[in-house]
């Protein structure tokens, strides 16, 4: 994301993509299939795959449930070996 033109700016509002200008539609759904994908207790609904058919073929759904699978691995794997986060990831009050 920060090779495109406004990176920088997206992963500073990342914990507010649903309010933040900065993300196109295609954009602000990704960041809800992460969401639902990551809270305990969310489920990934027919109907939001349903609106990401509408930007994202089935391969870059795959893609993206990899990549969100991925980063989900690394928030586990770094808390015991004391991988400290960067700022990046703000994790939304329930």
């Amino acid at each position: 994301m920060q090779a495109e033109k406004g990176g920088e700016e997206k992963m500073q509002n990342v914990a507010r993509w649903r309010d933040a200008p900065v993300f196109s539609e295609a954009e602000r759904l990704a960041l809800e299939f992460a969401e639902k994908a990551t809270i305990t207790g969310q489920r990934v609904e027919p109907e939001l795959i349903t609106r990401l058919k509408q930007h994202f073929d089935d391969a870059q759904i795959v893609e993206l449930s990899a990549a969100v699978a991925l980063e989900n691995f690394r928030s586990k794997f770094n808390v015991p070996l004391g991988v400290e986060a960067q700022g990046f990831c703000i994790v939304p009050a329930r």
